[in-house]
């Protein structure tokens, strides 16, 4: 994933680096003893994570400070400003998204990134605020709260947490193109009553999208071995058994072999004992 600086809160210096994803492999950069990170690329999580146990953001009303919002600021030579309002903002663009890396590590207003929560980094809204991002390729929505900058490389517009990207459906994939529409909460009773509204609408175009599930067996850098593999599965199982090729950023290209579309949870426990029993895996279930 491509690397993007951050701006740092008042209490803080500018100067942080955060990540997000591209397609193509970013240009290495030489680690340094003096790195406040760990990781010297961004990936994502080593754990599985369950879309549906992602928790939902509902706007409030923001009292903000200056943390984060020092305007004009500049980032690789580049000045940017803060706006004075994210009143009527509507956007469309790239989005990318940065996870492992910056985890537990400080936003740009002072909060501690968490992978696994909805947030977002922009170059330009007041932090904190709040945004309805849409991904374009399949409808998913989200509400996200943002609470850093960036992204500050090409021409992507936010920078989602992994969390975020992985309920909107293209975490693998790095970037979608997205919408971008501000939300701004006032406390009313009506404002709480179309929050709730929202999310619940959210939620049900989300569940409305065509999702199957799928085994996934495992996933390999040897293209033969992925063969292999899925020739041992067809003589198990009538389910196709099909081979998904992607270039994930963290681990290059891998060979994805998949059962499926299978649906009934009998089916699937039956499959997923088998193919433990023949030592050709430990699957687990997928939905997209």
């Amino acid at each position: 994933m491509h690397q993007h600086l951050r701006v740092f809160s008042l209490v803080s210096l500018i100067g942080g680096l955060a990540a997000c994803s591209a397609v193509a492999p970013p240009t290495p950069i030489p680690p340094s003893s003096s790195s406040r990170y760990s990781i010297d690329q961004d990936r994502a999580p080593s754990r599985n994570i369950d879309p549906a146990t992602i928790l939902n953001v509902v706007p409030e009303p923001i009292t903000r400070t200056m943390a984060g919002n020092r305007s004009p600021y500049s980032v690789l030579g580049k000045t940017y400003q803060v706006l004075p309002t994210e009143e009527g903002y509507r956007e469309r663009g790239v989005a990318s998204w940065y996870g492992e890396k910056f985890h537990g590590h400080k936003t740009s207003n002072g909060e501690v990134f968490d992978m696994y929560q909805v947030s977002a980094a922009h170059k330009s809204l007041p932090i904190p605020s709040f945004l309805q991002v849409t991904n374009l390729d399949n409808n998913r929505s989200i509400v996200v709260r943002v609470n850093d900058r960036g992204p500050f490389h090409g021409d992507r517009i936010v920078d989602l947490s992994y969390a975020a990207a992985l309920k909107l459906g293209y975490a693998e994939r790095g970037t979608a193109r997205v919408e971008l529409e501000a939300i701004i909460a006032n406390g009313s009773d009506s404002d709480r009553a179309g929050a709730r509204n929202r999310i619940v609408n959210l939620e049900t175009g989300n569940r409305a999208v065509s999702r199957e599930k799928y085994l996934q067996v495992g996933a390999f850098s040897d293209v033969n071995l992925a063969r292999e593999v899925s020739e041992k599965l067809r003589v198990m199982t009538k389910r196709p058994v099909i081979i998904s090729t992607i270039n994930n950023m963290a681990s290059g290209v891998l060979h994805r072999v998949r059962i499926g579309p299978v649906n009934d949870p009998g089916e699937i426990r039956r499959i997923t004992q088998s193919v433990v029993a023949a030592s050709l895996g430990s699957p687990y279930t997928i939905t997209e």
